[in-house]
């Protein structure tokens, strides 16, 4: 882990107010009790059908059956990214920006064999993300550290592939996506999964200022992230609408012991159309 100071990482007293929201979230049930199950801590939702079976049988057993079929459904959601990141060598080196507990990029050196860096805004993330890579033994391959996804320090065209799962919403998309292409490869891939409002409906709905609220985040439009990857010569090559695909992950989440309350306004906003959850997958030219 490479360390740095806060006053380094942390360039704005609204990046402070972001890191010292997860620096202090740390008894979070919704992330910890899904990773217990198996020692893969995800920040992100699923996707996927849910098995209607957990909801049957004992009412004393029926939260915990719950809880186990969210995680499978947010470790399809990490599967399906890495999916798109393309074929990835044991000598590639991957970025995961806004890493948060670690659970994709532990992930990402199971499936490759690759190094892999995370990087997050929050200290405590970081400690608990490389608890849990000494934990497993990868702890020579998949490091974490503190430090800010916009200006990583990272050495320029190191990577051959970076993702970003649920983080963007967090910061400026052209500086990130600027940041991603001088780190990328030519040829580097970028996949992003997000949510995003929707520029058809218009200003964002009072759903979608509710997630704002609640996560201390700046949700972008649709279009936002097509102008910023074209300015910083990252082409999609593949956008798929995951919306549908969230929406069981919400309503089973919402009849769980984990559920936060944002449950609704993520309901609400997805069926009024007025917010999409998106996978955008670029090469970096």
């Amino acid at each position: 882990m490479t360390t740095s100071t806060q006053s380094a990482v942390l360039r704005t007293p609204y990046q402070e107010s972001v890191a010292r929201y997860w620096n202090t979230n740390q008894q979070d049930p919704v992330n910890l009790w899904l990773g217990e199950i198996d020692g893969l801590y995800h920040h992100h939702y699923g996707i996927g059908d849910y098995d209607p079976a957990v909801l049957a049988g004992p009412e004393n057993t029926r939260d915990a059956r719950i809880i186990q079929e969210l995680h499978r459904l947010e470790t399809a959601q990490a599967d399906l990214l890495l999916d798109h990141l393309g074929a990835r060598t044991p000598d590639d080196r991957l970025l995961d920006a806004g890493s948060g507990r670690g659970g994709t990029s532990i992930m990402a050196e199971q499936r490759f064999g690759c190094r892999v860096d995370g990087v997050s805004i929050s200290e405590y993330q970081v400690d608990f993300a490389n608890a849990q890579a000494e934990k497993r033994g990868v702890a020579d391959r998949v490091k974490f550290h503190f430090r800010n996804m916009l200006d990583t320090g990272f050495t320029a065209g190191s990577r051959q592939a970076i993702w970003t799962n649920e983080t963007t919403m967090y910061v400026d998309l052209f500086e990130l996506f600027d940041e991603f292409s001088r780190l990328l490869e030519h040829g580097g891939r970028y996949v992003c999964i997000t949510g995003c409002s929707n520029d058809v409906t218009g200003l964002r709905s009072k759903a979608v200022s509710r997630i704002d609220e609640h996560y201390t985040c700046n949700i972008h439009p649709r279009s936002a992230y097509f102008r910023a990857l074209a300015e910083s010569n990252l082409v999609p090559i593949e956008v798929v609408d995951l919306t549908a695909s969230t929406i069981p992950y919400w309503e089973l989440r919402a009849r769980c012991s984990v559920a936060t309350g944002i449950e609704d306004p993520f309901l609400t906003a997805y069926k009024e159309g007025s917010f999409h959850y998106l996978m955008i997958v670029a090469d970096r030219i």
